[in-house]
């Protein structure tokens, strides 16, 4: 005799179990709107450990702003953008600019002290700020959007300031210096070259393209071998690993194509990336809605101001 089918699963009603878990940290959300990287997952309270913008703490900041835009910045998913508003309120507390160069970093906190270092995973943030940055009046729409072009020259600089001209994992900072390679091994990271082509796609300022294209002809003579690409053990030396992580195709590779393409092509009016450059619909979310119609004619709140391929003026 056959097996009947087993039932399925009930759909998640209001979306309570998805929306439980922010919910719950807004409750107990730090004035500064910073979180360690560690949160107990029963009560939701931040535990001693590492506030960062870099590894293991990015992608939080990063879909605060998302959900938000997903959501089509509707009423009910304001919240989202009052926490990331309140998260760049504390992202400011970690800028420091180095001497003699004046390079804006982003440090990491540990309890009260705070760490000269950067991971080149936080080179998201310059993108995440300049698309953020429409959200707020005048004065702190350009405040955020100026940070984001002084964090990108600092990601840009990560590339330039090795032999080989690609970055390291992560860089230290010190007092009358710029910057130094930390973990000097490249995987083929992303995150700089997406900040860029947000920033090119946001202002039409061409010279994002032109870091972008330096970018991928270091890629280009340092990692291109018959079969693929690799990393490198070492941007000093130019020792090459023998991997191609898979966010080289999905990620690095498919922001430079953007980054040369036209605004049209996955246009902000009517997408937004998730962190692995996915590209989501922008959907009015409603309130007491969990189910997005998907089917519906999309007219998001507010428009980016258009270019023609990207050319400002």
């Amino acid at each position: 005799m056959a097996k009947a089918d087993p039932p399925p699963c009930p759909p998640l009603q209001d979306g309570a179990a998805v929306e439980n878990v922010i919910s719950q940290l807004n409750k107990t959300f730090p004035a500064d709107g910073l979180l360690p990287i560690y949160v107990d997952p029963h009560r939701g309270t931040a535990s001693y450990s590492t506030i960062t913008f870099g590894a293991m703490g990015d992608s939080f900041y990063e879909y605060l702003l998302k959900v938000w835009i997903q959501g089509n910045r509707t009423s009910a998913v304001k919240h989202y953008r009052e926490m990331w508003e309140k998260s760049m309120q504390g992202l400011l507390s970690l800028i420091r600019r180095t001497t003699p160069s004046s390079f804006a970093y982003i440090c990491e906190k540990h309890g009260d002290s705070l760490s000269d270092k950067m991971d080149e995973l936080a080179c998201f943030a310059p993108g995440m700020l300049a698309l953020g940055s429409s959200g707020y009046g005048p004065d702190d729409s350009k405040k955020f959007l100026s940070l984001a072009e002084e964090l990108a020259w600092t990601c840009y600089n990560f590339y330039q300031s090795t032999p080989t001209k690609l970055a390291g994992e992560n860089y230290l900072f010190h007092p009358g210096g710029d910057m130094n390679v930390g973990t000097s091994w490249n995987i083929l990271r992303p995150e700089t070259v997406e900040s860029l082509f947000y920033l090119w796609r946001l202002t039409g300022n061409k010279t994002y393209q032109e870091w972008g294209w330096n970018i991928f002809q270091a890629f280009e003579k340092n990692s291109r071998i018959e079969s693929g690409y690799v990393g490198l053990k070492d941007v000093n030396s130019g020792v090459k690993d023998n991997m191609m992580q898979s966010f080289f195709l999905a990620e690095t590779l498919k922001y430079l194509y953007l980054l040369f393409s036209p605004p049209s092509v996955i246009s902000f009016d009517e997408w937004v990336f998730n962190t692995e450059a996915h590209p989501l619909r922008i959907v009015t979310r409603h309130n007491r809605q969990s189910v997005w119609k998907s089917d519906e004619k999309l007219k998001p709140v507010a428009r980016f101001h258009s270019r023609k391929e990207g050319r400002s003026g």
